[in-house]
């Protein structure tokens, strides 16, 4: 009986090298890696071993005979991967490091952030036995975006902070919290310490919705409510005040927004057991939510939600699930194949925006482009314009969930196009294009905000290799001094 790979999925490949029979895919070789929403283990192939669920470091690889019944679609996700590929165990071409790493001198790197991206890429420096890694993160706890950016329910997923936690202890690495390089500490001071300094900043904005209204109260970036329910300290507790609040209206439909829905329709007993922030669960006990809409600018055929988080609504008891929209949108997700992200909608029931419910529910109104927000003192409806017409929607609260985006920071060279770091393959680059030397980049800052988890890991290893053949061209000749290391930062 064969493994499936499930909802958890982080997407870092952990697992690919330890199978002996190269039955998972896509790999970091193929043309699929990083644009779909897991990695898939063919049937065919897998003798059963077990080796890849060992190696997760999210628990999302489970023997088909164990899934349970909301896990069941898997088998067929995973299978249906298959279906139209040959089998193939060939293995890609190994990939040796740029040079022979006990070879290489002893080098000391910054690296600004403690997320995701920043934890891959200690990984892959300290491989090197010269490396020294020095964490930089403006907040007093570590973990970044698997920290604060994860949902509080996704409890497989949060399990990724556990595996990054064993690098901040990693006798090679120091911990320098609660500091803000380009505030507290100017990046030219961080690059005098270090042989070269990496940045993994994220991307800690949103993305601009130009229509008029955007800007009444009662629309907020769903980033906020994030980082709201999951005790980001940037957001007070009483940001949000859900217990006069029924209809939410959500601008977009990422995983964000999903995960957003999610949360403000759950019971909050279901959360109790979670990492879920104090202040939110006793603000979810009071909340009136009865309805959130997702407004979906597009049809489903392009969503922008992963299948597994849709998922993860549909079989969730207590609340329906239900769509909204033109005929001819609506018609589409039967002709989904079953990797499609909105397949998982299948079957649902089909409602007008206008009408009403009896119990919670999440409406997906797809081909529903926002153009206005309407309100006096706060917001009170938001405009939707679809293929027949606009169509006006009451709601208590909006929020904006149609991208994040990196923002400048004072003597950093930063594309505003792009929102990123401005870079050519990992090294910063400064206006002009040339190579500012020591200077990399990694994750959201370097690629944008795209992708999850570990998406960051393939992208960060392809920054160290820049960097390590950097440090063969050109080794470190400043003296070094001793330094401490920080161990009490988890208590």
């Amino acid at each position: 009986m064969a493994f499936a790979i499930t909802q958890n999925c982080c997407n870092d490949a952990s697992c690919l090298s330890v199978c002996p029979v190269n039955c998972i895919h896509p790999t970091p070789g193929e043309p699929d890696f990083g644009k779909t929403d897991l990695l898939y283990i063919d049937p065919r192939s897998c003798i059963d071993c077990g080796a890849c669920a060992d190696a997760c470091p999210v628990d999302a690889i489970t023997r088909v005979s164990r899934l349970t019944p909301d896990q069941a679609i898997y088998a067929d996700i995973n299978a249906d991967y298959y279906a139209d590929r040959p089998v193939d165990t060939a293995w890609d071409a190994p990939r040796f490091p740029p040079a022979s790493v006990n070879e290489m001198p002893s080098f000391d790197v910054g690296i600004v952030g403690t997320g995701p991206a920043a934890c891959y890429t200690a990984q892959a420096l300290l491989r090197v036995p010269g490396s020294r890694v020095t964490f930089y993160d403006r907040l007093a706890s570590p973990g970044g975006l698997a920290r604060f950016g994860v949902a509080p329910d996704h409890i497989g997923t949060r399990r990724i902070g556990e595996h990054f936690r064993s690098i901040f202890l990693h006798p090679r690495v120091r911990m320098e919290l609660g500091v803000d390089v380009g505030s507290d500490i100017a990046h030219e001071t961080v690059a005098t310490r270090h042989d070269a300094v990496v940045y993994a900043v994220g991307a800690d904005s949103d993305r601009q919705l130009d229509i008029p209204g955007i800007d009444l109260p009662g629309s907020v970036s769903a980033r906020t409510l994030v980082g709201w329910y999951t005790g980001h300290p940037d957001v007070p507790a009483d940001a949000f005040d859900l217990a006069g609040v029924e209809r939410v209206t959500i601008i977009g439909n990422g995983n964000v927004a999903l995960d957003a829905a999610r949360i403000l329709t759950a019971d909050p007993d279901d959360l109790v057991d979670t990492e879920i922030a104090p202040h939110a669960l006793a603000a979810l006990r009071r909340s009136a939510v009865r309805e959130v809409v997702l407004a979906a600018r597009r049809g489903p055929d392009v969503a922008a939600f992963t299948r597994s988080e849709c998922q993860a609504l549909v079989t969730r008891p207590g609340v329906d699930v239900v769509v909204a929209g033109p005929t001819a949108v609506l018609a589409s997700i039967d002709s989904l194949p079953l990797s499609a992200p909105a397949s998982a909608l299948r079957g649902a029931e089909v409602v007008d925006l206008e009408s009403t419910a009896d119990r919670r529910r999440i409406v997906f109104g797809f081909g529903r482009a926002p153009v206005r927000l309407n309100g006096t003192t706060a917001v009170e409806s938001v405009d939707l314009a679809d293929d027949s017409g606009t169509s006006t929607v009451p709601t208590d609260l909006v929020l904006r969930a149609i991208g994040y985006r990196g923002t400048p920071s004072p003597g950093l060279p930063f594309d505003t196009i792009t929102g990123t770091v401005r870079n050519v393959g990992g090294r910063v680059v400064d206006d002009d294009g040339r190579v500012v030397a020591g200077r990399y980049v990694v994750g959201w800052a370097k690629r944008g905000a795209t992708g999850g988890i570990g998406d960051n890991k393939v992208d960060a290893e392809q920054t160290v290799d820049a960097l390590l053949d950097d440090v063969v061209s050109n080794p470190p000749v400043r003296p070094r001094g001793r330094r401490g290391r920080l161990s009490s930062i988890f208590g």
